[in-house]
Parts: C-alpha cells; sequence; structure tokens
C-alpha cells in the first residue's frame, strides 16, 4: 500500500508526539513488560490486536527498513535510528530504554525535517509549473 509523503511525515510527527507524552511507559494492562516501540504505537496497523492480521508490508514504515530485514518478524524493529546503524532491536538487546528513546526522538526528527524540506522542494516545484503554465497562457 504505497503512502504519500504528507501521510508519513504526519504519521512520524505523531509517533514523535506519542514518545514524548510518554507513550512507550509501561501500560497498566500489561505492567509486567516494556511498551514495545512501532508496535504498541497506535500507529501500528495492528495494535490492539494479537491476531495481527495486518501485514507488515502495508505498514508505512517499511520503507525505512533495510530490504534484508523486511521479511523478519516486527521488520520495524529493524530500523536504523542512528549513523552506527543501531535498530529498536539493539538497543532492545544491547541499551536502555531511555537510550532508546532518545535515538528513536533523533530519528524521528531528523525523518521530519527531512520530509518537511522535501516536501517544500516538491511544492515550490509544482508552483513554477503552474507559474509557466499560466504564462503560455
Amino acid at each position: 500500500m504505497p503512502h504519500t509523503d504528507h501521510e508519513i511525515l504526519e504519521s512520524l510527527k505523531f509517533e514523535l508526539r506519542f514518545l514524548e507524552d510518554g507513550g512507550y511507559g509501561r501500560s497498566p494492562r500489561t505492567p509486567w513488560r516494556p511498551q514495545f516501540i512501532f508496535e504498541d504505537s497506535p500507529s501500528c496497523l495492528n495494535f490492539n490486536d494479537p491476531a495481527r492480521p495486518h501485514p507488515c508490508n502495508e505498514c508505512m514504515l517499511m520503507q525505512f527498513v533495510p530490504e534484508e530485514n523486511r521479511e523478519l518478524n516486527s521488520p520495524c524493529r529493524f530500523i536504523p535510528l542512528n549513523e552506527k546503524g543501531q535498530t529498536v532491536d539493539y538497543f532492545y538487546r544491547c541499551g536502555t530504554q531511555p537510550e532508546l528513546e532518545e535515538a528513536l526522538a533523533g530519528w524521528l526528527r531528523r525523518e521530519i525535517k527531512r520530509l518537511e524540506g522535501q516536501l517544500v522542494i516538491e511544492a515550490s516545484a509544482e508552483e513554477e509549473k503552474e507559474l509557466a503554465r499560466l504564462a503560455e497562457t
């Protein structure tokens, strides 16, 4: 399912707000386990549905998952969050929750900034095309 840059941008902004508002803190329903990054977010296609009826390849995050990890369970855990290539999965095994959340916030902010810049460039190009079209008439 293709997603527009605007849809992806809005989803990443939502994810950042969710993170900053403590959305990945312990859940009162499942206090014995941490919340899983992306998977326990309302932006997940399978949020609160243990049957997981939606395939991950329909998720807008798949474009950020390296090709070799797209067939794994929970591929969103393998999105590189920083220049070292550390992923959510890496932090689950070798890091702390604060380190993971800091890396995730940084990644979200960088991607949001990149997409916003890309959308501005695309809008400018469309505006130039429209002005050129109007000038021809």
